[in-house]
């Protein structure tokens, strides 16, 4: 068990981050944790007792959680790693929370963010795509994303190889925009995937751009976590833009989040013999705006 007046003596901040941290390394769902913190804080949860959780009527599985003495170890060290890199810890309740985010009903009950917490509040466009794009997708995600940052809308993906990685680099020759990276991972370093992408992933950080997971720190890129991760690019970008696409892409996930988010969805043409393009024009058969030229999105 925790030594709680080694805590005390380490000041207010560090308590109140301590059961923050805690909180959020719980293994319990998402709905769980948001359903838990309106009734209680992170702080009051911790010095319950189990029959004061059993009045809460909690599921006996999230009770145990909750009390397991494993969970209140070594947040020291989660703690001290949370400072060195300034990593906000960002709950629901907080004043920082993206309102953006509040506005989608599966909502996480915190994000973990590095770099400049305010471009989650900005004018934001998602640009999103295949793993693998053609030259052409390459080309047309990096003109995009530079000319939208060039006038001051902030470029949002998700660090995956091919459009992704390429919709952040043209965010980064922009001396004005910059671009927020939503992961699947943990947000250490030591958790960068794909690993290829770290010199991206330090450079936005260097350009005063964003990093943000929903994760807590350790967790590996299991496939399940990308399908999340995808509702949060949608949920902070006000438009969404879909380069090139398979008509099974995670992409065209992102695309069904923004529709369901009110949010407008445009894809970008492609050759109809291409399996890239199959997605795309199928989005726009569906109703999706084409999007030809950079002033399809002003209209």
């Amino acid at each position: 068990m925790l030594n709680f007046i080694k805590f005390e003596m380490l000041g207010d901040d560090f308590i109140t981050n301590i059961y923050e941290i805690w909180f959020s390394n719980l293994k319990i769902s998402n709905r769980e944790k948001i359903d838990i913190l309106k009734l209680y804080n992170p702080e009051i949860i911790w010095n319950m007792k189990e029959k004061e959780l059993k009045d809460l009527n909690l599921k006996d599985k999230i009770i145990l959680e909750i009390l397991k003495d494993e969970n209140k170890k070594n947040l020291e060290k989660y703690f001290n790693y949370i400072e060195e890199k300034n990593i906000n810890l960002v709950y629901f309740y907080d004043e920082k929370y993206p309102s953006k985010l509040k506005n989608i009903s599966n909502f996480p009950a915190y994000i973990y963010v590095r770099g400049n917490l305010k471009n989650l509040y900005d004018d934001n466009v998602a640009i999103v795509g295949s793993r693998k794009p053609s030259l052409y997708g390459i080309n047309i995600a990096k003109k995009i994303a530079k000319s939208l940052a060039d006038k001051n809308i902030n470029i949002v993906s998700g660090l995956a190889i091919g459009i992704d990685k390429y919709a952040h680099l043209g965010a980064l020759e922009s001396r004005i925009g910059k671009t927020i990276a939503v992961i699947g991972t943990g947000i250490s370093d030591f958790e960068i995937y794909p690993y290829e992408n770290k010199k991206v992933f330090e450079r936005i950080l260097e350009n005063n751009g964003t990093i943000v997971s929903e994760f807590r720190i350790g967790t590996k890129p299991e496939k399940y976590n990308f399908p999340l991760r995808n509702r949060i690019i949608s949920a902070l970008s006000d438009k969404i833009i879909v380069v090139e696409a398979k008509e099974n892409s995670g992409s065209l996930i992102t695309a069904e989040y923004a529709l369901e988010q009110g949010k407008d969805v445009y894809a970008v043409p492609g050759n109809i013999t291409s399996e890239n393009s199959f997605g795309t024009n199928n989005l726009i058969k569906e109703g999706a705006y084409l999007f030809s030229k950079i002033e399809d999105i002003f209209l």
